[in-house]
């Protein structure tokens, strides 16, 4: 059993960024905070699948080159290859949860050129 509070970890960057609840051994999990008009660049995973559920905001995932405009409670599944940018162009902040499978130390990501 593993049980943690999202106040007993922090974000990445201070105020934004990913903030991880639990770093393996099957999985990751997280919780992510985008600023207005942050942009996280185009990357992929060679391994790893990750989905993503919207709780606040309207933040855009551009899968492979097409846009998708998410709104909370929306859910986003991507296979691994796939290449995502996530960007909040829009003046409030977005949240939204980050699940990572299988856990690799140290991730898988790839970035990738636009």
């Amino acid at each position: 059993m593993y049980i943690t509070n999202e106040k007993d970890h922090a974000y990445r960057h201070g105020d934004n960024g990913p903030k991880y609840l639990m770093m393996g051994p099957k999985l990751n999990f997280g919780i992510c905070r985008l600023l207005p008009h942050q942009v996280y660049a185009p990357h992929k995973h060679n391994i790893m699948e990750e989905d993503f559920y919207v709780l606040e905001g309207c933040p855009l995932f551009t899968i492979d080159g097409k846009a998708h405009h998410a709104k909370p409670g929306d859910f986003i599944h991507l296979d691994p290859g796939e290449v995502h940018k996530i960007e909040n162009p829009t003046d409030e902040p977005v949240i939204y949860t980050i699940i990572t499978a299988p856990f690799i130390e140290g991730g898988d990501r790839v970035d990738v050129d636009e």
